[in-house]
């Protein structure tokens, strides 16, 4: 095959030792690298499924993995996890049907169709949707796949589903009871991840603080359940000349997607109003008009969003200041108009972000620094970042946080009203333009979650290993 050569998981140690991250390679290509990654997959875990987006990458995965235990464990029985989020093409309903039907002789389906919180960033006033809704069966975008192995309200067996339970924490329950129903042996879930996707996903391969057995592509979610994700070192070259090679089947939308001029990083089968869909959304006008039209009167904000979906409107690149306001009055202005909820959850974060730059600053690099001073900004170092790569210093901002830093050229990673301002028209709630990851009540939330819906047996192994 000529596929690119495999990346070893040697990366991981300069995070340990403080080295600079260097990338190696192996005498061997990644499809070579996949089969003993599967072969050391198959020997390790007692259960193995696969979670399947409807993707090109969790798409050729099932494929290539469905091979693998055909040729050297046929004896192995495979799960297949796929969450429904109602909300999609016409055509990746259709690839999902024909993939469970072409296998649903020789693997367990799980055809996810149950009401969770899905992010929505097309409206002000709402954070998340509900796919597939009891509430609103009228104004589903499709109707309920009739299928045996189809999991609604009417057919769960997952005890550990709550209702309207996050995405991501229908996905990870669903493993920790895939275990339990499988014996309580170990489990392992597949992933169809690269890294070359996104930087954050490439920084989440290289900073694994707990892989399994050493491994950068396997991380712990619970007791005996894992994460793997065979396929961290692919490109998109890989993967599609793989599709091409072996003749496996793939969602069409991939033509449709590349037949309308867009870029291989914009080609996305996810829910269709989150932060990475939300720009493309007026594609289902044309791609598929009936869909589009239930789209509408489905979620808030759907016909604006197609609309201005890359325009000023909706935050995207330069945003214009109207006229007679600062961005710090612009930023009240905007936080006025929202319901308490989302005005608190913004003041919240914004206060965060502003306290953190006044006591304790950001890591920048000397270049930014220097521009920062010629600029005549009120800077004073502040030690040294632990969160940086190579060491950088933290820099504290004294006096007033700026409107904005339009004029500083060499980075975009420093505090202003612009930059808060700048998530409110994106919708962003949970600011990730400024830079915030999961906060304290999130991670204290989902930490109550997991010990709430603990088995019996896990609290027992909690006991056991606090030697209590």
């Amino acid at each position: 095959m000529v596929l690119s050569d495999a990346r070893t998981s040697t990366e991981k140690y300069g995070r340990r030792t403080g080295e600079p991250m260097i990338r190696e390679y192996m005498q061997q290509n990644v499809y070579e690298a996949l089969q003993k990654r599967l072969q050391f997959i198959f020997e390790e875990f007692d259960n193995v499924y696969i979670s399947f987006s409807g993707g090109k990458d969790s798409g050729l995965l099932l494929n290539l993995v469905m091979d693998y235990r055909r040729k050297h464990y046929p004896w192995k029985t495979l799960g297949i996890f796929h969450q429904d989020f109602e909300a999609q093409y016409t055509v990746t309903t259709e690839y999902v049907e024909r993939t469970m039907e072409r296998y649903k002789d020789e693997a367990e389906l799980y055809w996810v169709c149950l009401p969770m919180a899905a992010r929505t960033a097309l409206g002000r006033y709402e954070m998340y949707w509900y796919p597939w809704d009891d509430t609103k069966r009228e104004l589903w975008v499709r109707d309920m796949p009739e299928k045996d192995y189809v999991i609604n309200l009417e057919h769960n067996p997952v005890t550990t589903y709550r209702y309207r339970m996050h995405q991501e924490d229908l996905a990870r329950q669903f493993g920790r009871w895939y275990r339990v129903s499988h014996g309580k042996k170990k489990t392992v879930c597949l992933l169809g991840l690269r890294a070359d996707e996104s930087l954050k996903r490439y920084s989440g391969f290289l900073n694994k603080k707990y892989g399994y057995k050493e491994t950068c592509w396997i991380s712990r979610q619970f007791k005996d359940v894992w994460c793997a994700s065979p396929l961290y070192d692919w490109s998109a070259e890989d993967v599609w000349h793989a599709n091409c090679l072996f003749g496996y089947d793939y969602n069409r939308l991939y033509d449709l997607y590349y037949m309308a001029g867009l870029k291989v990083s914009q080609m996305r089968v996810a829910s269709p109003f989150n932060d990475y869909s939300r720009e493309s959304l007026n594609l289902y006008r044309v791609i598929d008009p009936q869909i589009w039209v239930k789209l509408v009167g489905r979620v808030q904000g759907a016909n604006f969003a197609s609309i201005y979906g890359r325009t000023r409107a909706m935050g995207y690149r330069s945003i214009k200041l109207p006229e007679g306001h600062t961005w710090k009055s612009y930023t009240m202005f905007l936080l006025d108009t929202l319901p308490d909820r989302l005005r608190d959850n913004y003041i919240k974060k914004f206060n965060t972000s502003i306290e953190f730059w006044h006591k304790t600053g950001g890591g920048l690099d000397e270049k930014a620094i220097q521009e920062l001073e010629e600029h005549g900004y009120r800077i004073r170092r502040n030690g040294v970042s632990n969160y940086t790569r190579d060491k950088k210093s933290r820099v504290v901002f004294l006096g007033k946080i700026p409107d904005h830093t339009d004029d500083i050229r060499s980075t975009k990673d420093i505090p202003s009203w612009k930059r808060m301002c700048c998530c409110i028209l994106k919708n962003d709630h949970n600011c990730l333009f400024m830079g915030f990851g999961m906060t304290s009540r999130q991670k204290k939330r989902i930490d109550e979650i997991r010990r709430r819906y603990k088995s019996i047996e896990e609290m027992e192994y909690e006991v056991q290993k606090s030697g209590l």
